[in-house]
C-alpha cells in the first residue's frame, strides 16, 4: 500500500525531537506538506523542516501560555492558507512528588495541564471551526498508556492530563463526525526520547523493560507509520478510537 499526502498540510506540534520529529519526517516523506512547532529548539525545529522539504516550516510557540496554541494556529493558517490535519504531540511530563510543598505542586500540575491539555483544546477549538468551513479534516492526539491504567505517584498530573486529552478527542469525535472531522488518539507507553530518559533515569531503565511484553523500548519510529495511516484517510470509521502503541502494556 502506497499512501500519498502530496498538497496535504499538517500541523505536529513539539516536533523538533522524539515522536514528533519521527511523525514529521514519515508524513513528509509521503509527501506532506508539514509545520514544525517547537517551543525551544528553533535551529533543530528549521534543520528539520529543511531536511524534509515539500515546503514545510518551523513555528515556534510556547503551548504553557494561553496565547501560545492561538498564535501558533493563526502563523500556520497564515503561512500555508489551509491546515489538513493536526496532531496534538507536544507534551510535558514533570516528576512532583506529592510531598512537595503545596504551592509548588499546584504549579507543576498547572503548568501540566496547560501544555497538554488546554494547548491541546485550544488547537482543537480553531481546527474545528477551520475544518468545518473546509469540508471536514482529521485530529490526531498523542495521549499515553498512563490514560488507562495511571501512573506513579509523582506523575499524577501528567497522567490526568493525558486522560483529559482521550475524552476531548473521543467528544470531538461524536460531536463532528457528521461535519467530516475525525479525531484519534494514540495511546504510546516508554518511548525512548529525551522525555522518557527523565523517567528512565529516575527509576532504571529495567524498571521500564520489565513493565512491557516485548525486549526492547519503542522508538518513535515505531509510532510514526500509524500516524500517516490515520492522517490519510483510510482509517475514517476507526474515529473516536485508541490505538495502543505500547508494547503490549496492558492487556483487556
Amino acid at each position: 500500500m502506497t499512501i500519498d499526502l502530496t498538497n496535504k498540510n499538517i500541523l505536529v506540534t513539539g516536533a523538533s525531537r522524539g515522536i514528533g520529529r519521527a511523525i514529521a519526517e514519515a508524513l513528509a516523506k509521503s509527501g506532506a506538506r508539514v509545520a514544525v512547532h517547537y517551543n525551544h529548539n528553533r535551529e533543530e525545529a528549521e534543520a528539520l523542516a529543511a531536511q524534509i522539504g515539500n515546503g514545510s516550516r518551523a513555528f515556534g510557540a510556547d503551548l504553557g501560555t494561553g496565547d501560545g496554541p492561538l498564535q501558533l494556529w493563526e502563523q500556520v493558517t497564515d503561512a500555508f492558507g489551509k491546515v489538513d490535519v493536526l496532531i496534538n504531540n507536544a507534551g510535558v511530563a514533570i516528576s512532583s512528588d506529592m510531598e512537595k510543598d503545596d504551592t509548588d505542586w499546584l504549579h507543576d500540575w498547572g503548568h501540566t495541564m496547560m501544555v497538554n491539555l488546554n494547548a491541546t483544546a485550544l488547537l482543537c477549538k480553531k481546527a474545528v471551526a477551520h475544518f468545518k468551513q473546509q469540508g471536514g479534516g482529521r485530529i490526531i492526539s498523542i495521549s499515553s498508556r498512563a490514560a488507562f491504567r495511571g501512573d506513579t505517584a509523582d506523575y499524577l498530573a501528567y497522567a490526568a492530563s493525558k486522560g483529559g486529552m482521550v475524552a476531548l478527542t473521543r467528544s470531538l469525535a461524536r460531536a463532528y463526525g457528521k461535519q467530516g472531522i475525525k479525531a484519534f488518539i494514540i495511546a504510546p507507553g516508554f518511548t525512548r526520547t529525551d522525555m522518557a530518559q527523565d523517567f528512565m533515569d529516575q527509576y532504571g531503565e529495567d524498571y521500564a523493560l520489565n513493565d512491557i511484553a516485548l525486549n526492547k523500548l519503542t522508538e518513535p519510529a515505531d509510532i510514526a507509520p500509524t500516524i500517516v495511516f490515520l492522517a490519510s484517510g483510510l482509517a475514517d470509521h476507526a474515529t473516536g478510537s485508541t490505538i495502543d502503541i505500547n508494547a503490549g502494556s496492558y492487556v483487556h
